[in-house]
C-alpha cells in the first residue's frame, strides 16, 4: 500500500487513537519490544527538545505508521534522543510502503541522521554507512538457565564475581538491592558518579548536557508499560555502592547508564549490580537485557546473543546535507579505520585514558 498524506505533529500532539495503534504495531511487528522505540520515549524527548517532532503517515484517512525525529537548523534531522537513544527507526503498519525522501520531505528535512537504526528497517538500509554489535542477555529460561549459560561461558567472570560480593558485605556491611528505586537522591547521585567517569576516561561528559539530565529525569517518572524508567540501586551497610538507570518494557530491559561508587572499586560492585539486576528482571518475566553497543569486557562476560544496529544518514539535496557530509563523513571514516586495526585503537583508548587523568588533576 501506498503512502497518502503525511503530517508532521510535535510529540505532545499523539492523540490516545495515536498512542494505541504506535504501541499496537510495535507489539506485532517488532521482534523485541524495545522501549526506545515506544511513544512514551518519544513524548519525553518532546518535554525537553523543542524540536522533537513525528511525521504521521496516513492511508484513507487514518494513521498507519509514525516516523519520530529531530530537526534542527539547515533542515538536518535526527533520530529522536539521538545520543542517548539506543534503538531508532520509523514504526509501520505491515504493508505500508514509503519513500525516505518523501518522508524527508514532508518532515522539511534534507537529513536524517541515525546510529543505533534496528534491524528490518529496511526502508532505512541501504543508506547505512556501518554495523555494529549490540550484545544482549537473553532470559527466555529465565535465571537459572541463563546462570548455566554463564557457568559454561564465563565461570571465571561468575566465580569471582560471587567472591567479590562477600567481600563487600564484610567490608561495608549486609548488601541490600532494590530493583525499582523510586530515590531521587539516589538517582542524581548515579549522575554524578556517571559524570566523574565520562571525565575519568576522556569521554564526551552526556550529563554536562542539560537536555540528557532533564530527560532521564522526566522518563524516571514514566510508568507506562512500553516505557518505564527503572532505577536499580545495590545497598552496602545502607549506602549505596552502585546503580544503574534503564529503560523497560514489559519484555525488555535497556540498560543505559550504570555507574558506582569509586571509595567501592576494588570490590567490583558493578559487576555485583548486574548479577542482581539480571536476577531480579528475570523474575519480572522481562525476557531480554539489552546492553547496548559499545566494547566493554563485562559485557562480553554477561551476553548471550548480539543484535545489529546501523548508522547511516538519509540526505536530499539541500545545505544541511552538504553541512552534514562535512562534519560527519571524514570523522566517520577515521573512526571506522581506527576500529579496524586493533593497535590504533588501543593506542586511542590510552589516550582517552591520559586525558581523562589529566582532567582529574584539574584544580
Amino acid at each position: 500500500m501506498t503512502v497518502q498524506r503525511i503530517d508532521v505533529i510535535r510529540p505532545a500532539g499523539l492523540t490516545p487513537a495515536d498512542l494505541e495503534l504506535w504501541n499496537e504495531l510495535r507489539a506485532t511487528t517488532a521482534p523485541e519490544a524495545n522501549p526506545f522505540m515506544s511513544p512514551e520515549f518519544c513524548r519525553a524527548v518532546g518535554r525537553v527538545r523543542p524540536g522533537a517532532r513525528v511525521a504521521v503517515i496516513r492511508q484513507g484517512g487514518e494513521a498507519a505508521g509514525f516516523f519520530p525525529f529531530e530537526r534542527e537548523r539547515w533542515g538536518r534531522g535526527r533520530a529522536i534522543g539521538l545520543g542517548v537513544s539506543d534503538c531508532q527507526g520509523a514504526v509501520l503498519r505491515p504493508g505500508v510502503v514509503v519513500d525516505p525522501h518523501d518522508l524527508l520531505r514532508a518532515s522539511s528535512l534534507s537529513v536524517w541522521e541515525f546510529n543505533h537504526l534496528e534491524s528490518g528497517q529496511d526502508v532505512f538500509l541501504p543508506f547505512v554507512t556501518g554495523r555494529f554489535a549490540s550484545p544482549v542477555i537473553d532470559l527466555t529460561d529465565g535465571y537459572p538457565g541463563y546462570e548455566s549459560l554463564l557457568r559454561a561461558g564465563s565461570r571465571t567472570f561468575l566465580k569471582a564475581t560471587r567472591a567479590q560480593e562477600r567481600r563487600l558485605a564484610r567490608h561495608a556491611g549486609p548488601l541490600r538491592f532494590v530493583f525499582d528505586e523510586r530515590n531521587e537522591a539516589v538517582l542524581e547521585r548515579l549522575m554524578a558518579w556517571k559524570s566523574a567517569q565520562y571525565r575519568r576516561t576522556g569521554r564526551r561528559d552526556r550529563f554536562a548536557q542539560a537536555w540528557i539530565k532533564s530527560l532521564v529525569r522526566v522518563l524516571a517518572t514514566d510508568q507506562a508499560p512500553s516505557c518505564s524508567g527503572l532505577l536499580s540501586v545495590l545497598y552496602a551497610g545502607g549506602r549505596p555502592v552502585a546503580a544503574h538507570f534503564g529503560l523497560r518494557s514489559r519484555t525488555v530491559l535497556s540498560c543505559w547508564f550504570p555507574a558506582y561508587d569509586r571509595d567501592f572499586a576494588t570490590f567490583s560492585p558493578g559487576r555485583v549490580l548486574y548479577l542482581r539486576m539480571i536476577e531480579a528482571a528475570a523474575a519480572a518475566g522481562i525476557g531480554m537485557l539489552d546492553l547496548g553497543r559499545g566494547d566493554a569486557p563485562y559485557k562480553d562476560s554477561l551476553k548471550t546473543r548480539e543484535l545489529i544496529v546501523h548508522e547511516g544518514a538519509v540526505l536530499r539535496a539541500g545545505p544541511g546535507a552538504a553541512l552534514h557530509w562535512l562534519s560527519h563523513e571524514p570523522p566517520r571514516a577515521a573512526r571506522g579505520f581506527v576500529r579496524e586495526r586493533p593497535h590504533l585503537k588501543a593506542a586511542a583508548l590510552r589516550t582517552l585514558a591520559a586525558v581523562g587523568r589529566m582532567r582529574d588533576r584539574r584544580p
